[in-house]
């Protein structure tokens, strides 16, 4: 019998496989990666002043000597009242992609729009030139950064967002800024999209969904491979954040922000995700789980596709939700 596939229209099959082809290619056996070949098909798109779809872009430095920037996607029409902050994570493994690529530039232009927000997406350095946790530094800086300028007026409402590695980024991001002092920069919640998450033993929906679009599982292994501190496995708590080798049952005592989780029901990574909620809610986190049955991995970049605006949509509403909670006054 034939393996059920997702429903994708043509043009998004042939994206994927593009994209796939160029990260296979691009991966050496020896866990690095060869970025003059990846760079050729990672289209990027640059900065620009006047609004595009509504949405003005700028990238503002944070640290040259490594390279670390972030490009603030502004509203140009911005809703009456106070704008929320969104620093953002792209995805791609933590080896690959950028700010910059095409794909995350229009994705977080049309979150910068529809929440509205302003969004900060963050251009960390890549593994394997860069193993953990360079990537979760970086993210931590960029919210000091932010929270010790003034470049943004208004930082009482900051959102921690990513999608796969990056959603893994923004997790361990949102552990750190608890302990850390980050100025006027105040984390409200977190938006993990389809995050990337692991361990040493394969999960049913790897193995049940190995080979789906984005979702191989040699290709996690690699992925992983290259991340990792040297000597670490997939236990290690970046990977498996409540498995054998963490403490973050430690960490969760209180502070930790309200958290929407989104999960794909063609998304290999599914069932990861899913235990990372369960170890949420045992720690008493506020978690709210959003469903697409019909959505790969990465089905968010793809703007034909139905989810990847009800995803948007989503994201508004926990916002303004978790907005609208934190603005009520507290009873004494």
């Amino acid at each position: 019998m034939a393996t059920a596939r997702p429903p994708l229209p043509l043009k998004t099959r042939l994206i994927i496989a593009a994209i796939t082809s160029a990260t296979d290619a691009s991966r050496r056996r020896d866990g690095t990666v060869n970025r003059w070949l990846f760079n050729l098909f990672d289209r990027r798109t640059p900065p620009n002043p006047n609004p595009v779809d509504g949405v003005a872009t700028a990238d503002h430095t944070v640290d040259p000597s490594r390279h670390l920037w972030f490009r603030l996607f502004s509203p140009a029409s911005p809703a009456s009242g106070h704008l929320p902050v969104i620093v953002y994570f792209h995805g791609g493994g933590f080896a690959f992609h950028s700010a910059a690529s095409g794909p995350y530039d229009a994705f977080c232009r049309r979150l910068a729009r529809r929440v509205p927000a302003l969004v900060a997406s963050v251009e960390y350095r890549l593994a394997p030139e860069h193993r953990c946790p360079a990537s979760y530094d970086d993210g931590i800086d960029v919210l000091r950064w932010l929270g010790n300028g003034d470049l943004v007026p208004d930082l009482s409402t900051v959102f921690l967002a990513g999608d796969s590695a990056g959603g893994n980024i923004a997790h361990h991001v949102a552990r750190r800024a608890r302990r850390e002092a980050l100025g006027r920069a105040n984390v409200a919640g977190l938006v993990a999209i389809q995050p990337f998450f692991g361990g040493k033993v394969a999960s049913p929906s790897e193995e049940r969904l190995d080979g789906m679009p984005f979702g191989k599982l040699e290709r996690f292994e690699w992925m992983w491979r290259s991340f990792m501190p040297v000597g670490a496995d997939r236990d290690h708590e970046a990977a498996n954040v409540f498995g054998p080798g963490s403490a973050a049952a430690d960490d969760f005592e209180e502070g930790f922000p309200a958290t929407m989780v989104c999960v794909g029901g063609w998304d290999a990574l599914q069932d990861r995700q899913r235990w990372y909620c369960e170890g949420l809610k045992r720690n008493g986190v506020d978690v709210r789980v959003a469903e697409y049955p019909d959505a790969i991995h990465a089905f968010y970049v793809f703007p034909e596709l139905p989810d990847a605006h009800k995803l948007v949509d989503d994201i508004a509403d926990f916002v303004h939700r978790r907005m609208d909670e934190l603005s009520k006054p507290v009873d004494k």
